[in-house]
C-alpha cells in the first residue's frame, strides 16, 4: 500500500464507517492478528496511565482474538452493554502522518463520536495514534492508542464507541 495522506485518511474513513453500519467482519480486517488496542485511563494527577498491563485501562485487549471475543458477545446478544442497540456517528479530522517508512506509518487524528441510545444522544471525543503496517495490499493496524478527552462518562464504554 501506498501510504499517502489521502489512503491514510480513506482508511480511518472506512474504518468509522464499518462501525457506524456494525459491519463487524470488515472492523475487524482492520487489525493485525498481533495488534494492540488500548484506550488508558487518566490517574488522579490527571496524568494518562502509561502501562496497560499494570494500570487501569478503560480498554484494553492485546490481540485482535480479543477484539474478535468482543465482536462476537455484541452480536450474540451476550454483552449487556450493547442492549439496546447503539447508534454511532464516527467523525474525523486533524489527521497527521507523523512518521513513514517502508513498513509502518505512524499516524495521530482527532475524533469526535455521537451515540444515540435510551434515547439519549452522547458525545465522546479525544485524539488517536496509530500504528499501520503498511506492506500488503491493504493497510493494518498493528496499534491503536485512543486518549478519551472526556473520560467521565455515565455508562460502559465499548470499542464503538471511539
Amino acid at each position: 500500500m501506498s501510504a499517502t495522506y489521502e489512503a491514510v485518511r480513506d482508511f480511518l474513513y472506512r474504518e468509522a464507517r464499518y462501525l457506524d453500519e456494525k459491519d463487524w467482519d470488515g472492523w475487524l480486517e482492520q487489525y493485525a492478528p498481533d495488534c494492540t488496542f488500548w484506550m488508558p485511563t487518566w490517574d488522579d494527577r490527571d496524568e494518562l496511565t502509561e502501562d496497560p498491563q499494570s494500570q487501569i485501562s478503560l480498554i484494553w485487549y492485546g490481540s485482535r482474538s480479543g477484539l474478535e471475543d468482543r465482536v462476537f458477545r455484541i452480536r450474540t446478544e451476550r454483552s449487556s452493554a450493547t442492549i439496546p442497540d447503539t447508534r454511532t456517528s464516527h467523525n474525523i479530522a486533524n489527521l497527521e502522518i507523523l512518521e513513514k517508512t517502508d513498513e509502518l506509518c505512524r499516524l495521530r487524528f482527532n475524533w469526535h463520536t455521537l451515540s444515540f441510545r435510551y434515547k439519549i444522544v452522547d458525545q465522546f471525543y479525544g485524539t488517536s495514534f496509530y500504528t499501520l503496517d503498511i506492506r500488503g495490499a491493504n493497510p493494518l493496524i498493528k496499534e491503536k492508542k485512543v486518549v478519551l478527552k472526556n473520560d467521565y462518562v455515565r455508562h460502559v464504554l465499548d470499542v464503538y464507541h471511539v
